[in-house]
């Protein structure tokens, strides 16, 4: 999925697995030649499954930067973003960190809920 923030900054948000049999649907998606000056790639609904998915973000940061524009990754799992870290120093200036990363966790004990779990608006 593409949307445009106010700014103009393009987001791509990706969903599913990233993985070396997705690479290229990956690969596809993107413009860097026309795309805007400022893109983000938001992996809030996607998981980096392996070494092909890695290298595949490392060149469409590499795309991007060749045509001069700022590309930045969101909502990377941890042990994803400590990869990239260890790859390249630049990572840090591409990944963002202080954004509301989602944090999902169950109920131990739904029965010690103050209300009826049906009330919530989950």
């Amino acid at each position: 999925r593409k949307r445009f923030k106010d700014d103009g900054t393009k987001v791509y948000e990706i969903w599913g697995p990233l993985f070396f049999g997705s690479i290229k649907a990956f690969n596809d998606k993107f413009d860097a030649k026309n795309d805007p000056d400022k893109v983000e790639i938001d992996f809030v609904e996607s998981r980096v499954s392996d070494h092909s998915a890695l290298e595949a973000i490392f060149n469409i940061v590499a795309k991007y930067e060749a045509e001069g524009k700022t590309i930045k990754l969101k909502h990377l799992s941890e042990d994803c973003k400590a990869l990239m870290y260890k790859a390249s120093p630049k990572f840090r200036e591409v990944i963002v960190e202080a954004i509301d990363d989602p944090r999902y966790h169950l109920a131990a004990n739904p029965e010690d809920f103050p209300k009826p779990l049906s009330d919530y608006k989950l």
